[in-house]
């Protein structure tokens, strides 16, 4: 009879075993809202050509950095200056932030977002270029950038001398996917 007891104790005396607890779910990252996602239509590698032009006259690469957080223009034109532009959504204002450093020396601070249009989405950057109007006058520069059905990227460039009250192009590059046959 005991040999059929001590089983039976050991049985009951065993510890239950316990599933170990699942582990907590990670937060979501940091820039993943779709406020972030603004700038996608621009990341890449491309030739650039002006507006209506088959003469390309640049290349630039476009890269998203630090976890999503911010994205980096390598400008880099055949002729002329290049510069590096890097881009985010302040975490604060929820409004997108480029700061534009030319080969010169020279920096812009753009703000803006993504407008609304008929043509669709598009983002828009203003800000104030030091010394580069008229006799070395302050600019508003306002830059706009559009994807386009055939999945280049227009950024059209505008300046105005009256703080916005009038607008002239200075740039109109459409940006083409380095990989894309040319036309």
């Amino acid at each position: 009879m005991l040999t059929f007891t001590l089983p039976l104790l050991l049985l009951q005396a065993a510890p239950e075993a316990t599933a170990p607890a699942p582990a907590p779910t990670p937060p979501p990252p940091a820039c993943a809202e779709e406020v972030h996602d603004g700038f996608d239509m621009w990341v890449g590698e491309w030739d650039v050509f002006p507006n209506g032009s088959e003469t390309q006259v640049a290349t630039s690469k476009i890269e998203r950095l630090s976890g999503g957080c911010s994205i980096r223009e390598s400008w880099m034109p055949f002729q002329g200056s290049g510069g590096t532009s890097v881009s985010m959504v302040n975490h604060r204002t929820g409004r997108w932030e480029q700061l534009w450093i030319g080969s010169d020396g020279r920096r812009v601070d753009f703000t803006g977002g993504v407008v609304t249009s008929e043509d669709g989405p598009k983002m828009v950057l203003t800000g104030y270029w030091d010394g580069v109007g008229p006799n070395g006058g302050d600019i508003l520069a306002r830059m706009i950038y559009s994807a386009q059905a055939d999945g280049s990227v227009r950024q059209h460039g505008e300046a105005s001398t009256d703080h916005g009250l009038s607008w002239q192009t200075s740039f109109d590059f459409i940006y083409r996917p380095k990989d894309r046959d040319q036309p």
